[in-house]
């Protein structure tokens, strides 16, 4: 039986109690969710957007064994190999040796760490949004390694490589997501 959202919810809220990451947990959500439906997948929008709810389940209480307790933590709560494989990839090469192959693996990988960044950028704005946010200006962020210096730029270029896009089209992909989710972002997340 495929995991609901409402318990994908409870399992997340077990082990992460800091707005800050509930709040990425729903965004990376709302972006698989989008991608999902923007690439072709849209029968698949539910389960992207729970691996994308679930995949930094351990990071908070064990950033030392991050996306390797997250597998221990899922199989104990009955959650399917599908998800916990999906949510671990995005820890290839960094933690753990499960390189991501399917496309959602792929684009979890890939903009997980965007997401943070775009958010950050966000947060310079006037608007505190990234409704107004344009492409240039992100970048311009990107290039700026000082600029949110915790989110691995190499990770985020690596991600468009393996998506086999040009970084510009998942910049521009990453933000309009971004953009189209962040009404359900500001209702779903804690403040």
């Amino acid at each position: 039986m495929p995991m609901t959202r409402e318990q994908a919810w409870d399992l997340l809220t077990a082990y992460n109690k800091e707005p800050f990451h509930l709040r990425h947990a729903v965004t990376v959500e709302r972006v698989m969710g989008w991608y999902a439906r923007e690439l072709g997948y849209g029968e698949e929008a539910g389960f992207w957007s729970i691996v994308g709810l679930l995949h930094d389940l351990d990071f908070e209480q064990w950033p030392e064994e991050h996306c390797t307790k997250s597998q221990e933590l899922m199989r104990q709560a009955g959650v399917e190999e599908s998800i916990i494989r999906a949510a671990a990839s995005h820890g290839w090469g960094l933690r753990v040796d499960i390189k991501p192959e399917h496309e959602m693996e792929k684009v979890l990988y890939a903009c997980d760490e965007l997401t943070g960044l775009i958010g950050a950028a966000a947060l310079m704005r006037p608007s505190k949004s990234v409704a107004d946010m344009e492409l240039k200006s992100l970048k311009k962020k990107f290039k700026d390694k000082r600029f949110a210096a915790g989110c691995s730029r190499e990770v985020i270029a690596g991600g468009a490589e393996l998506l086999g896009w040009e970084l510009d089209k998942l910049l521009d992909m990453t933000l309009r997501a971004m953009q189209a989710e962040e009404n359900a972002i500001e209702a779903e997340a804690p403040a």
